[in-house]
């Protein structure tokens, strides 16, 4: 989802003022993409994008008031088209896993270069998922400790799902693009987005990024799959 003729509309969210101005001088540089708002911590972050209506919120896990986390929880269920690239200096399991699991479509190290930057806000705004490889690689092996009563009920769910939709749920998972899955399964790529939204409805999830949790979450792909 963009606005004005494609623009991304970004709001940045963090305590400190030199990482905000940054942060805006960076994408404002950028084409395509506008910041449009800064909040100073989750409250304001949730009042902001409650007023300006944000394509992407890039937020911080560590504020005063209210929290990255918990921000991010509120703004993805009263704004589910708001997309949410959580930005961190805390390489840590447990930030990465809550993040995700409260609803942001993307988990990014803030010592990433600005092109980095640019480009994971365009491809949280397109509705794909997000990750640092290193993050990747923890959040994994976080989902392979859930025991089997957890993963019982979310695999019963996976059977709700046709056999090519499981594929395609399976690859997701393991961070493939649709182009990508379209050339796994030699299929059309316009097939590969109809999959994934199917997927997406049936199992009632809001973007890749939750699918791909739910994927490990159920043990439909455990770590080392390929």
């Amino acid at each position: 989802m963009t606005s004005g003729a494609g623009t991304i509309r970004v709001l940045i969210a963090d305590d400190q003022e030199m990482v905000r101005q940054g942060f805006t001088v960076l994408l404002d540089a950028q084409p395509g993409i506008e910041v449009v708002g800064q909040a100073v911590d989750g409250r304001d972050a949730i009042a902001r994008s409650a007023e300006l209506a944000p394509d992407v919120v890039l937020m911080d896990i560590r504020m005063p008031e209210l929290g990255g986390i918990q921000a991010t929880e509120h703004i993805a269920a009263a704004q589910p088209d708001v997309r949410v690239l959580v930005l961190t200096t805390f390489d840590l399991d447990e930030y990465v896993y809550d993040a995700l699991r409260a609803g942001a479509s993307g988990f990014l190290l803030k010592d990433a270069s600005a092109d980095k930057l640019a480009e994971a806000v365009r491809v949280v705004a397109g509705g794909d998922a997000l990750l640092a490889p290193g993050v990747t690689r923890r959040l994994i092996a976080e989902f392979s400790r859930l025991d089997g009563g957890r993963r019982r009920p979310l695999r019963r769910r996976v059977g709700d799902l046709t056999e090519r939709e499981t594929e395609v749920l399976a690859l997701i998972a393991q961070g493939l693009s649709n182009a990508e899955i379209a050339g796994r399964l030699v299929v059309a790529e316009q097939t590969v987005k109809t999959h994934v939204g199917r997927v997406l409805v049936k199992l009632g999830l809001r973007d890749r990024t939750q699918a791909a949790i739910f994927a490990y979450e159920s043990g439909l792909v455990r770590p080392g799959t390929r």
